[in-house]
């Protein structure tokens, strides 16, 4: 005889669980259950509350209803084959209830394994995205990525003319005196030049730290770069009396 089995209604979170739970415990095959012997267990579990008085909730009744009718279906001779239902299929009373059983087993896996997801996540904490200082401003209508690919084509010219990197022993330039420099240039040719002719001379290294002079100088809004139309020529202006 069966052990009896005791366990308190709060351990379960419905009929298909506590089924699951006896199924394991007694190692019973899900594709043939023993009906009698489920549903006696199922009966004395529900039994152990009733001594106690506890309300016991309508869908585990439920449950023992359709575990009863499970039961004495299966109780019940087989209909003899006649002539007509000769080719029908015999259906199991228990198909339903183990294609339940097989679908909440599936579901309780998937929801274990999003349960572990959740607790590894629970270790970390996210914070909302912080703005980051702006170390140089954006040019006037340009993006900083089409300024720096009006730089690398400066360079590009200068390699197919073949304009040689160091005449003479290269001169060191901080960004400083590059961006007085520009501003001088600006100012002789009234405000306002190409983009080109801010790097008409000078080795690579002192092309690189004029175009760094010249982000520095839109951050700190002395001139602007900006481009008439799309494809156009680049400007550079100095910025009067503008905010």
């Amino acid at each position: 005889m069966t052990e009896k089995y005791s366990v308190r209604l709060e351990s379960f979170e419905g009929p298909m669980e506590l089924l699951m739970h006896l199924i394991e415990k007694n190692k019973i095959d899900i594709y043939d259950i023993p009906i009698a012997e489920l549903t006696e267990q199922y009966i004395e579990y529900l039994d152990q509350f009733r001594e106690f008085n506890l309300e016991i909730a309508s869908e585990f009744l439920l449950m023992a209803a359709t575990l009863l009718q499970i039961k004495s279906r299966m109780m019940l001779p087989k209909p003899p084959k006649s002539a007509e239902s000769e080719d029908a299929e015999y259906v199991d009373p228990r198909q339903e209830l183990i294609n339940r059983i097989l679908e909440y087993k599936r579901y309780k896996e998937v929801s274990n394994v999003l349960g572990d997801m959740q607790a590894k996540q629970e270790r970390f904490f996210t914070r909302q995205p912080m703005e980051l200082p702006v170390h140089h401003l954006p040019p006037d209508n340009l993006s900083m990525l089409d300024l720096l690919n009006a730089f690398n084509n400066v360079l590009a010219i200068r390699r197919e003319l073949k304009i040689p990197d160091v005449l003479v022993e290269p001169e060191e330039y901080t960004v400083p005196e590059k961006m007085e420099l520009l501003l001088s240039l600006l100012n002789k040719k009234g405000g306002e030049m190409a983009f080109e002719e801010a790097f008409e001379s000078g080795n690579r290294s002192e092309l690189i730290t004029t175009f760094l002079a010249m982000l520095e100088l839109i951050k700190v809004k002395s001139i602007k770069v900006w481009q008439p139309d799309k494809f156009s020529k680049i400007f550079i202006t100095v910025r009067v009396g503008e905010d």
